[in-house]
């Protein structure tokens, strides 16, 4: 179990970076709210030695994305219909970067996980393989598909 002081110093290090991810799983802030809660609460239970900050990072993240993908293959979840939208929760963002932000968050799952662990999050394909527990080459072809898709609804060419 973690002291007080290390649990408050990761929310103020990742609360953030949690909240984005599963906004962009869950589409739902309630939701969101009930996975960070859940996500910190294993942080100060468990009792695992990191290594460097990348590693606790890194766990933080899978944590996240294991407990939105849980909510959303729950009973509940699957049977209801989700009262808010993404955008409606997006504060004071530009209206290229809000059309951006709705084509990334119309992409099917697959496709938005990677999008944003690459450009929101700034992890490398060989990182986000480990994260996902996906191939490295299926990472790569998921980012041009993705690419592709975004190409195609937005108009226009992407460059990194």
């Amino acid at each position: 179990m973690r002291s007080e002081q290390q649990v408050n110093t990761a929310i103020e290090q990742y609360a953030d970076m949690v909240r984005r991810l599963c906004m962009v799983h869950l589409k739902n802030y309630a939701d969101t709210q009930d996975i960070f809660q859940n996500v910190f609460l294993k942080y100060a239970l468990s009792n695992i030695v990191f290594e460097s900050d990348e590693h606790e990072k890194a766990w933080i993240v899978r944590v996240t994305i294991n407990e939105c993908k849980d909510l959303l293959k729950s009973f509940f979840v699957r049977k209801t219909v989700p009262l808010s939208e993404a955008l409606s929760c997006a504060v004071h963002i530009e209206s290229q970067e809000k059309e951006v932000l709705q084509a990334v968050l119309s992409l099917p799952q697959k496709y938005r996980e990677v999008v944003y662990l690459y450009y929101y999050e700034g992890y490398s394909a060989v990182e986000i393989g480990r994260l996902l527990s996906k191939n490295v080459n299926t990472v790569y072809t998921l980012l041009n598909r993705s690419k592709q898709k975004l190409k195609e609804m937005l108009g226009g060419d992407f460059d990194e």
